[in-house]
């Protein structure tokens, strides 16, 4: 069965790649919506109920992807500057701010995964908490309390650090 289903999503492939070039708006973005969808369908295939329709699931997926790739962009563009004003952080600021981000660096892979996780996410990514609990599948209360203690041992290691 599984074969059959890895088959008739190779099938499907030319229907979902023009679908995703249509949704993306270029073919490099639909490639990779297209990608993204392929990927998660094969990862959840046990979700996909034989004798429902395949390529309404797969649609289904990538219009999910698609949404959650622009909400994504719109809050990076609101909460961020450009990315390639990015490229050029710390490497600007001299040796004090390569330092500053060294510690910073050091500090987040000290944390604790799930709170590593939740900083990462929610500071850094500009997720909300529900999307960010969404994310990481587990209650928004749990995210909170591991952002929360997550940030305070972030702030714990930068002045042991300092």
């Amino acid at each position: 069965m599984a074969k059959a289903f890895e088959q008739a999503v190779l099938d499907l492939l030319p229907r979902l790649r023009r679908f995703a070039c249509g949704l993306a708006g270029s073919a490099a973005d639909g490639d990779d919506l297209c990608q993204m969808t392929i990927e998660r369908a094969l990862v959840r295939r046990d979700q996909w109920q034989p004798g429902t329709r395949l390529d309404s699931w797969m649609y289904w997926i990538m219009r999910n992807i698609f949404i959650d790739e622009m909400r994504a962009a719109r809050r990076r563009s609101e909460t961020f500057v450009d990315e390639e004003a990015g490229l050029g952080v710390g490497s600007v600021g001299g040796q004090e701010a390569r330092v500053e981000l060294a510690l910073v660096d050091r500090a987040m892979r000290q944390l604790p995964t799930d709170q590593r996780e939740a900083v990462l996410l929610v500071m850094v990514e500009g997720y909300s908490y529900k999307e960010a609990a969404e994310i990481i599948g587990c209650p928004v209360g749990t995210l909170n309390s591991r952002l929360v203690r997550g940030r305070d041992a972030l702030l714990g290691l930068l002045e042991d650090a300092s």
